[in-house]
């Protein structure tokens, strides 16, 4: 291999081809083809890698080629071939530098792209109804934007605003890509505007957060049953009402971290129960990351901020028609935002992010 190819840099890159052809080898199993929620998240595994082991086969095909081409510079040799060799291994050393950046730009997301399913909390801040309005809308652009992704989304719970939107909307999101697009997203969502709900025609500022959290599999996070307290009741309105005689309402405590999940949105008990677990290992496998992370650098600073939900991470103004994202400090258009076109606000980000964990090597 050529030396110009960092030592850790190659052993990374070995273990991704290692899994890639792990991979390739489950997806032709019998038993997996035959599942196909199984087929999907492997899928969506290989393909978060497969682009950077293709670069990675290419490079050493090219460091082949430079060796036999190298060959053709040996004192005595045919002048003529030496001077094709000459300019052909220029060609060839500026490809091999491409790649080689390119890998290490692939390299620094590869883990987020693995990432295939994630829980998108969506919940009104400040302002009232019209903050419900504002988290209803914010849900829309996730939707829209889902859409043209292709991913999958699933409502988990949601709650209703008096006046229409949402005062809270749990969903899950799955495809390929969706944690690496959306992790950005985490935050305090700022608009301003004047409401529907204003008669003075006075501008608002209100206000939604987001919270956007890898979900794992079963098997990469482990809760022991005696850390979970399950509280079975009956499922309750507004004013605490009881809205049904069966006990389908799920209340899931991680006894150890505090954490508490309620979930009674469908009239299925082993439906509630199965999605606050989904929600539990979500916010813990969160929790677990967000600590791994601060144990590795605590003082690193991060483009993204802390993805806390009291940081506005973005504003949204209308008379202005444009959204500002105020940790790159770029404005974008808001209609086309609105309608859930987040391609250029998601590729500046990654962009930026990309160019700090390159700095960070």
């Amino acid at each position: 291999m050529p030396t110009d190819l960092p030592a850790n840099l190659e052993r990374k890159l070995d273990e991704l081809e290692a899994v890639d052809r792990d991979l390739e080898r489950q997806l032709l199993d019998p038993a997996v083809i035959a599942d196909h929620r199984q087929v999907r998240a492997l899928s969506i595994k290989r393909a978060a890698n497969a682009g950077i082991v293709e670069q990675y086969r290419r490079f050493r095909a090219i460091a082949k080629e430079m060796t036999a081409t190298r060959s053709l510079l040996a004192p005595g040799g045919d002048p003529d071939l030496a001077e094709m060799a000459r300019s052909e291994l220029a060609q060839l050393e500026e490809d091999q530098a491409a790649l080689l950046q390119s890998m290490q730009e692939a390299l620094v997301t590869a883990e987020d792209r693995a990432v295939g399913s994630v829980i998108l909390e969506v919940r009104a801040g400040v302002g009232g109804d019209e903050a419900a309005l504002w988290a209803g809308d914010v849900v829309a652009i996730y939707l829209g934007y889902a859409a043209s992704r292709g991913w999958t989304v699933e409502q988990i719970e949601s709650a209703p605003g008096d006046s229409g939107g949402f005062t809270q909307c749990i969903m899950s999101v799955t495809g390929e890509g969706v944690w690496a697009e959306l992790a950005y997203e985490s935050g305090t969502h700022q608009v301003k505007r004047i409401p529907a709900t204003e008669t003075q025609g006075r501008v608002h500022t209100s206000t939604a957060t987001v919270a956007v959290l890898p979900e794992p599999e079963e098997i990469e996070v482990k809760i022991a049953p005696e850390e979970v307290k399950e509280i079975i009741t009956t499922a309750r309105g507004p004013g605490g009402q009881n809205v049904n005689k069966v006990a389908t309402a799920v209340h899931l405590i991680h006894l150890p971290t505090g954490i508490e999940v309620r979930m009674q949105e469908t009239k299925s008990q082993a439906q509630n129960r199965q999605r606050a677990w989904q929600i539990l290992r979500a916010r813990l496998f969160d929790r677990q990351r967000a600590e791994a992370e601060a144990r590795r650098s605590e003082a690193r600073f991060s483009l993204m901020g802390t993805a806390n939900r009291a940081e506005k991470i973005r504003t949204y103004r209308y008379k202005e028609n444009v959204v500002v994202d105020h940790r790159i400090g770029e404005s974008f258009n808001l209609q086309e935002v609105l309608q859930g076109r987040l391609g250029p606000i998601v590729q500046d980000l990654t962009r930026a992010e990309t160019e700090r964990r390159l700095a960070a090597l």
